[in-house]
């Protein structure tokens, strides 16, 4: 549509996973190498976390395009399953066909899998996108599928891949054998403000741009906006493009920004963030209050005094505390119970 009006050879700002777009933030580097040290490591499990939209998949595809051909690779895109189509999937993607069998011949067809590409020299990968939606019991089929080792080295190794939920759960005590297993934990923050100007160019110098187009004054709202998620910023920048070339602009400003942002119906990211998390702990708040009643009972502590210290602090604590500020209270009313 505006390709030609602007002198480009491609849209810039496609939301699909692109690694030819990769733009390589300190975050992201860090990241990939993460990965790819676990790899060439033969660590057990690895887990990259992120918010969405902030690259993850694009950096899964990245790995997986640099990566030698004696390494079998099982992806996993589509997370909603359970224990036997979990299994089923792995097979799938290792050629086999799983179908017609049940749980117990699956788990042996895996393990053989396993064992012969071992001993073939070949190193067996499994990596798990959107792995925040696996539920706990198809977390701990994973976490036995692992298990499989010789005396020296793990011969499954698993890279999960996640929104910010799945530490949540790898962190619940139930998780307590899995979490021991990651060797690596990183999570994918978004692009630093000075990060964001260099994405939009990096992005429209690899779609063919060889001339200045967006006004400098421009990047300090894109921030604004986008909170520097990579995602958002594709959306936002489209539509300013759109605009622009709506109204005939070969050079763009905040006029075509505001023009964007009045399509878009978009308030800044910091105020849309805020109302979320002020939902998700209101939520957490409500479940700790059912969840630790008891305490109301007891005479040898001031309760109230006790919650309103804690949930006071929440607009400083990451969702994760929460979970661990919960058990810990419980921990507690279980204590007081006993002591009756």
């Amino acid at each position: 549509m505006y390709l030609q009006h602007y002198g480009l050879d491609d849209f810039p700002f496609r939301l699909t996973p692109d690694t030819d777009y990769l733009y390589m933030s300190a975050a992201h580097s860090r990241a990939l190498a993460y990965m790819e040290y676990a790899i060439f490591n033969r660590e057990g499990f690895v887990v990259v976390t992120g918010e969405i939209g902030s690259g993850k998949t694009t950096l899964v595809k990245k790995l997986l395009g640099d990566l030698n051909e004696n390494i079998v690779v099982a992806k996993i895109f589509q997370t909603q399953l359970d224990e036997v189509e979990l299994l089923q999937a792995i097979l799938v993607e290792f050629g086999l066909n799983p179908f017609t069998a049940k749980k117990v011949e699956l788990l042996n067809m895996i393990n053989q899998f396993l064992i012969d590409s071992y001993n073939q020299d070949k190193q067996v990968l499994l990596i798990i996108d959107d792995a925040q939606n696996l539920n706990k019991r198809v977390l701990e089929e994973i976490t036995m599928l692992s298990g499989v080792e010789t005396q020296k080295e793990k011969i499954l190794h698993v890279i999960l891949v996640g929104q910010p939920e799945l530490n949540h759960k790898l962190e619940a005590s139930d998780m307590e054998q899995l979490l021991q297993r990651i060797s690596l934990r990183y999570h994918v923050r978004a692009l630093a403000d000075n990060e964001v100007k260099e994405y939009v160019l990096h992005r429209l110098k690899i779609a063919g741009l060889e001339r200045e187009l967006l006004d400098d004054s421009l990047y300090p709202k894109i921030i604004e906006y986008t909170g520097g998620i990579p995602r958002l910023i594709n959306t936002l920048c489209d539509k300013i493009l759109t605009c622009g070339y709506a109204d005939n602009n070969d050079f763009l400003g905040l006029d075509d920004f505001e023009n964007a942002l009045n399509e878009l119906q978009w308030r800044p990211y910091k105020d849309s963030n805020d109302t979320y998390k002020s939902e998700i702990r209101a939520d957490d708040e409500d479940n700790l209050y059912q969840r630790d009643s008891s305490l109301e009972d007891s005479n040898s502590i001031d309760v109230n005094e006790l919650k309103e210290m804690l949930l006071g602090s929440y607009s400083t604590i990451s969702s994760r505390a929460l979970v661990e500020i919960s058990m810990q209270l419980k921990r507690i009313a279980d204590y007081m119970e006993n002591k009756k």
